[in-house]
């Protein structure tokens, strides 16, 4: 090989060295999500069980969509969803504000806030289980000195699905809090003087300062209280299991119990709408979002 030919092929090296850097985090990524997914869409469409497997093609999606409880864990999914999400989004911004201000204690409040996130969700639910107990939770107790009778918040079809949404939005409205505060206290102090030189009252400042100017903050809030409502579980299963009924069942403890009573191929048909589900939802919503905070 001549000198020429040496230097071209060092040049080549050179420039390809960078990308072997990408090698770990590509094997990583096709280990641990690329194959998963392909092998459950690959088993979604057979019965299968920990030995063995037949094809059956769209037969368990047919299934899914044909069982009232199956598509009532997906309409309960889209509901809590919404809920938990809208919640965290006007509850954190509101508290963002607040402790962004000059109230008495602030480093206080914004600990209290966001110490439910720390804890254990498990721990969470069996807490607020025995709180909204109908007859013995202090929640109810504390409704009855007022003479009100309160009702049960986790066997009554009508108040299930959202106590257990509630419960969801105390333990994560401190994330979106968090986020709203760091989005906030980024806003450059100037736009505010300016505003109030120009005779701009609080709810005008609001409206055309900060709510504009933390748009990032808020995209990121709901894409990821979406995401977190839309794979909810662990939550709903401890302090419901899914019940009364089926009045609390979500897409995810849907396929858990599938899983539960053997049946494996339904379950990955589960997981497969799920990944679907959430992907249709947040991917589009997702680039609607950032595309407008571009335009803007």
């Amino acid at each position: 090989m001549t000198t020429h030919g040496k230097k071209g092929l060092r040049r080549r090296f050179a420039a390809a060295y960078p990308s072997w850097f990408y090698l770990p985090a590509a094997v990583i990524f096709g280990v641990l999500f690329l194959f998963p997914t392909f092998a459950s869409l690959f088993f979604s469409l057979t019965r299968w069980t920990l030995f063995q497997y037949s094809f059956i093609g769209l037969a368990n999606f047919r299934q899914f969509f044909s069982e009232p409880f199956l598509v009532w864990g997906l309409v309960n999914t889209l509901i809590y969803a919404v809920v938990t999400s809208g919640s965290k989004v006007v509850l954190g911004m509101l508290l963002g504000i607040l402790l962004t201000s000059n109230v008495m204690a602030r480093g206080l409040l914004r600990a209290v806030v966001f110490f439910p996130v720390l804890v254990s969700t498990i721990g969470v639910g069996i807490t607020f289980t025995m709180l909204m107990h109908p007859t013995n939770g202090l929640i109810n107790d504390v409704i009855a000195a007022f003479g009100l009778k309160g009702p049960a918040w986790l066997t009554d079809p009508r108040f299930a699905l959202l106590s257990v949404a509630f419960v969801d939005v105390w333990k994560g409205v401190g994330l979106a809090t968090v986020i709203y505060i760091a989005g906030i206290v980024s806003i450059p102090a100037e736009y505010y003087e300016a505003a109030k030189m120009d005779g701009a009252n609080a709810l005008q400042r609001f409206w055309n300062v900060t709510l504009p100017l933390a748009r990032p903050a808020t995209v990121t809030v709901i894409i990821l209280s979406l995401i977190g409502g839309l794979r909810s579980f662990d939550l709903i299963w401890a302090m419901t299991k899914g019940g009364p009924g089926f009045t609390t069942d979500v897409v995810a403890s849907v396929i858990y119990k599938q899983y539960q009573a053997g049946f494996y191929g339904l379950s990955t048909t589960g997981n497969v709408v799920l990944f679907v589900l959430v992907a249709a939802i947040v991917v589009p919503l997702s680039f609607v979002l950032n595309r407008k905070e571009v335009e803007a």
